[in-house]
């Protein structure tokens, strides 16, 4: 598989549709995403999470495209995009994804966010508001107070986030994960996912190529380290007023969805996706579609104007 097969417009092109890759300078910064669609929906946005970029959508992107326009995201730091020193506090990264909607003439959206994304797609409907139509998260909400509690050491039945602490450290991640990034990556999906070869080896490879460099692991880092950042800001929110759906993997972080989300919107509905880990849309990507589809026909979906 050479380099090239990885290519973002390779990817794009080798997807049923006609998508395309491009980059547009916003905000202070450059952002690459995939653009396909043109369905009657109103547009969406989808917005990936670590340590993967926006191919992590290619399950879902096909169907997607027959019913809205569709842009799949590479956040500050991500893939294509750049990698700036400073910015990746959620509410940045926000304005980032906001600035993309206005330089494609978008008025607004819905935004669908994983793990990373879902923190960028809550700060968007808290300090955006009339540019985005519903929220979608998957996996992951907002980080709030209680993730200060998150302990180091493993608890019996929860999950070990280690790599939150990890990630904060300055300098070492990067010397110890350059040019072998594949080996975390492997690690991670071997124990976030319900079935590890839901998560092929093309997929892989395009997430190690992302990632294998200083700089790559450095900015992903960047979005844990803004962390503290992100929970303070989240004090500062009102309960955001659009639609919101959580998705969690029943082996994953549906239980901690349940718990959080409903204090994060004022119309919130959590759904447990059966038979998977972390990484929904490639894990179940029908399961992930059947929920999100009908979502978003009655979240303020009706014929898009821009």
């Amino acid at each position: 598989m050479s380099p090239h097969d990885l290519s973002d417009a390779a990817l794009a092109a080798s997807l049923d549709g006609a998508f395309t890759s491009a980059h547009a300078d916003v905000n202070g910064t450059r952002l690459h995403y995939v653009e396909g669609g043109s369905g009657p929906g109103a547009p969406v946005v989808l917005l990936g999470g670590w340590p993967q970029t926006w191919w992590q959508w290619h399950k879902v992107l096909p169907e997607l495209a027959r019913h809205h326009r569709v842009l799949a995201v590479d956040l500050r730091g991500m893939g294509g995009s750049a990698k700036p020193e400073t910015g990746y506090d959620k509410r940045t990264m926000a304005a980032d994804v906001h600035a993309l909607l206005g330089r494609l003439g978008i008025a607004s959206a819905h935004l669908v966010g994983h793990d990373i994304g879902a923190m960028v797609a809550h700060a968007h409907a808290a300090n955006h508001p009339e540019a985005t139509r519903s929220v979608t998260l998957l996996d992951v909400s907002h980080p709030d107070d209680g993730w200060a509690e998150l302990t180091l050491l493993p608890q019996d039945g929860r999950r070990h986030l280690w790599w939150f602490a990890f990630n904060q450290v300055h300098g070492l991640p990067e010397a110890l994960l350059a040019g072998r990034y594949r080996l975390l990556l492997d690690w991670l999906f071997t124990h976030g996912a319900a079935d590890p070869d839901r998560i092929d080896a093309r997929s892989r490879a395009v997430y190690a190529r992302a990632y294998d460099s200083a700089e790559a692991v450095r900015a992903g880092n960047d979005w844990y380290r803004a962390f503290p950042q992100d929970v303070a800001d989240l004090r500062t929110y009102d309960p955001v007023t659009v639609p919101l759906l959580a998705l969690g993997g029943d082996r994953s972080n549906y239980e901690a969805l349940r718990a959080a989300v409903p204090a994060h919107g004022t119309d919130t509905r959590v759904v447990r996706i059966d038979d998977c880990g972390h990484y929904l849309p490639e894990e179940q990507p029908e399961a992930v579609l059947a929920e999100l589809l009908p979502f978003l026909r009655t979240a303020g979906g009706g014929p898009a104007r821009n």
